[in-house]
């Protein structure tokens, strides 16, 4: 088990973009969005690899998150078990520092949504924040991919 500490935040330009590492194409959905705030996710990365995780309920900053590598035809199989519908994403990984940083641009039904997070190895822990960042939205259920799963239209 660890404990995922992550900030969320709007992207508001294309700063980023040279800070880009590697970035890779993930699928996912959920199998569960329990009302306790556990959640049941499968995904698959690069069509590749499978993985599925369970993350606690918990604070919005802080949770715990188990993840297991599964075979990828099993990942398929299960993402065409999920619930609501799958959420389709390119995943930057960025060479900045303060933490591991990401940006996920959406595909689909979310085009458009670009939203960068960041992993903290405390929660208290300093960040200086990129000019790049819009709004955060750490904690705001609007913006978490189980919720986008189960958006009817998509529109944020």
């Amino acid at each position: 088990m660890a404990i995922e500490i992550e900030r969320k935040f709007l992207v508001a330009s294309d700063g980023w973009r040279p800070l880009v590492a590697s970035s890779h194409t993930l699928r996912q959905g959920y199998l569960s969005t329990g009302g306790s705030g556990v959640t049941v996710r499968v995904r698959t990365v690069d069509d590749r690899q499978g993985f599925i995780t369970i993350k606690s309920g918990g604070s919005a900053l802080a949770r715990a998150e188990f993840e297991y590598e599964v075979p990828i035809a099993d990942a398929r199989q299960l993402l065409g078990l999920s619930r609501g519908a799958q959420i389709d994403k390119t995943r930057h990984r960025l060479d900045l520092p303060g933490g591991e940083w990401v940006v996920d641009e959406f595909g689909g039904r979310h085009r458009g949504l670009v939203i960068a997070e960041v992993e903290l190895e405390s929660p208290t822990g300093q960040l200086a924040l990129p000019d790049w960042l819009g709004n955060e939205v750490t904690g705001n259920p609007q913006y978490y991919n189980s919720s986008l799963a189960m958006l009817v239209g998509g529109d944020i």
